[in-house]
């Protein structure tokens, strides 16, 4: 392939934030950043190389089959830009396939790095529709992509409307993260093809109050805008953390608790003046007592993306 003199050569480094969609009822609408991280540099070097350190080192530094390699080099050869090889360094805090956007931080990643190794002056638009288009959906892209909340559709095949927002007031959150990792696809698979004109009603209710909680700060709307009959009923099944953890919404400052993403991790909103430590305590109790086990992860919403901490 020829080389471009717009190619660059300076090192990148991205950080890349966990995601979270689906927020209950916002199927494949909705998602917010987290503030933990998947974090990134990259130089050009003789031949691609990974040294990884933090979660799923193993699989992060697996050079087959890489999801950011590849989405790297799929760019590159489509746009007919010399794929440079590179060395990267990871530090990973994204569990993989647990429901937290790996794979779109994976694949924002490569399109970033695309973007920036083959000088394609991408924008925003265009790096946020490719990953959309390789993820089928661009909630966890968009919230990678930009932090914050963001309301999202795809319009076309590799076009996304996108919507960033910043909520409103503190919301902590705890994240619950079992053991065993779940595919999307096989979260997909139990999903009906059709729904009741009363359960697309109540989800498409439910959405506009949780953007409303969220845009006006308003924690007291969560319990009753968390309700979903589109997926999550149908996971549960796959995610026993779900039905469990829901057992404890509106107690103790939990204001709801729903799947993030296609599961099985599960995320809760907890109140602005919720005592965290107290909240673990029950929230560890209650699933021991179900016979369950989670790490239970304290985080926020992430105000930045990986657009806006280069």
């Amino acid at each position: 392939m020829p080389l471009t003199k717009k190619t660059s050569q300076k090192p990148l480094r991205l950080k890349l934030p966990a995601t979270s969609a689906n927020l209950g009822p916002a199927f494949d609408a909705a998602a917010l950043a987290m503030n933990f991280y998947l974090n990134l540099e990259a130089r050009p070097a003789d031949t691609f190389s990974i040294a990884a350190t933090g979660r799923d080192r193993e699989i992060c530094q697996r050079l087959e089959n890489h999801l950011i390699l590849t989405t790297y080099s799929e760019i590159l050869e489509a746009e007919k830009k010399e794929i440079i090889p590179l060395a990267i360094r990871i530090k990973n805090d994204i569990p993989i396939g647990k429901g937290c956007g790996s794979s779109a931080a994976a694949r924002i990643a490569g399109i970033a790095l695309a973007n920036h190794f083959g000088a394609l002056r991408w924008t925003d638009t265009q790096i946020v529709g490719e990953a959309s288009r390789r993820e089928h959906h661009p909630d966890n892209a968009s919230a990678c992509w930009m932090g914050g909340l963001t309301i999202a559709r795809m319009s076309g095949e590799a076009e996304a409307q996108v919507v960033n927002i910043r909520p409103k007031g503190k919301w902590p959150l705890l994240l619950a993260i079992p053991p065993q990792s779940l595919s999307t696809e096989k979260a997909r698979g139990v999903l009906p093809a059709q729904y009741s004109r009363a359960d697309a009603v109540v989800n498409i209710q439910n959405s506009m109050l949780l953007l409303a909680a969220l845009t006006q700060g308003r924690p007291d709307l969560l319990i009753a805008a968390l309700d979903d009959r589109i997926h999550q009923p149908y996971r549960a099944s796959l995610c026993p953390l779900l039905p469990c953890l829901q057992e404890l919404s509106g107690k103790n400052g939990i204001l709801g608790a729903v799947l993030s993403g296609a599961g099985p991790s599960v995320l809760m909103f907890l109140a602005p003046d919720a005592r965290l430590a107290n909240v673990s305590k029950l929230v560890s109790s209650h699933l021991k007592k179900n016979g369950l086990s989670a790490e239970l992860l304290p985080t926020s919403i992430a105000p930045l993306g990986a657009r806006d901490s280069r």
